[in-house]
């Protein structure tokens, strides 16, 4: 036997939960759908299943959608990933046309893990808070680059000595400077080493949700006090666009051009469904 022989490098543990099921004639007329359920009633996920005869195998990750991050010099791997779902009882539906079937999957903690229910509860609440925080900043990201690119494109309408284009270019990059508060702005990605409140918020997030154990004190700490810097951005940028965008706007109305508008969080959120 030579040396080694005796050692076995057998496929990772599986993720995802596998659902089976057989359809007798390949489904051809209608929608085939597959959706989770969590105990509350709410869909907590859509899925993908095959239309073809015989034996099926519809695989869950088990994890929520990710939150959306907001576009940036450097790409953000560590929030690419949902939060694992939490230890409960999930029904699965699936609907074929007119016909519904439904069972039911049970997902418990990994019984060699060390950590608690609560433990997990409390790793999900906190991924979940970092994630919302990430939407949150996304749309503010989205709101900022709005009033930018309007009063640009207003300004590219006036004339070249017009104060009212002068005031609009002057806005756009004041506004501009508030983004870059939030995300990284110089091109080259991670080499620049330019980091802001996104590479920091979403650094976070990928810790936190890479470990399903409860979340350190100094973590929790952490998102907090993120949480008040972002907010604090959040603020100055929605002062500057109350202060100077109503005498802005009264001044393209006069010049026969639409007025700057500041998306609202919750039109952005029906947008931009997670």
């Amino acid at each position: 036997m030579a040396e080694g022989d005796n050692s076995y490098t057998g496929p990772s543990k599986p993720t995802d939960a596998s659902i089976p099921y057989y359809q007798k004639t390949r489904h051809i007329f209608g929608d085939l759908t597959i959706e989770i359920f969590d105990e509350s009633g709410a869909r907590v996920d859509t899925i993908a299943g095959s239309k073809h005869r015989g034996v099926n195998r519809a695989t869950w990750s088990m994890r929520l959608k990710p939150p959306r991050v907001p576009p940036a010099a450097a790409a953000l791997g560590g929030a690419v990933v949902g939060p694992r779902v939490l230890p409960g009882t999930y029904t699965v539906k699936m609907t074929k046309g007119d016909q519904v079937y439904t069972t039911t999957i049970s997902v418990v903690l990994d019984p060699r893990a060390p950590d608690t229910l609560e433990d997990r509860r409390m790793q999900f609440a906190l991924v979940d808070r970092i994630g919302g925080m990430l939407n949150h900043m996304s749309w503010a990201v989205d709101a900022i680059i709005g009033v930018r690119e309007t009063a640009a494109a207003r300004a590219a309408k006036l004339p070249a000595a017009d104060t009212l284009r002068q005031r609009l270019a002057a806005l756009a990059d004041t506004v501009d400077a508030i983004r870059s508060k939030i995300v990284a702005t110089k091109e080259g990605g991670m080499i620049t080493g330019e980091e802001r409140l996104r590479e920091y918020v979403g650094g976070l997030y990928g810790d936190v949700n890479g470990y399903d154990g409860r979340p350190t004190d100094e973590q929790i700490a952490r998102s907090e006090s993120l949480g008040r810097e972002l907010e604090d951005v959040i603020r100055e940028f929605t002062t500057l666009t109350g202060q100077q965008l109503p005498p802005i706007n009264r001044q393209l109305t006069a010049n026969k051009l639409a007025p700057i508008e500041v998306i609202s969080e919750d039109a952005w959120r029906k947008a931009n469904p997670r």
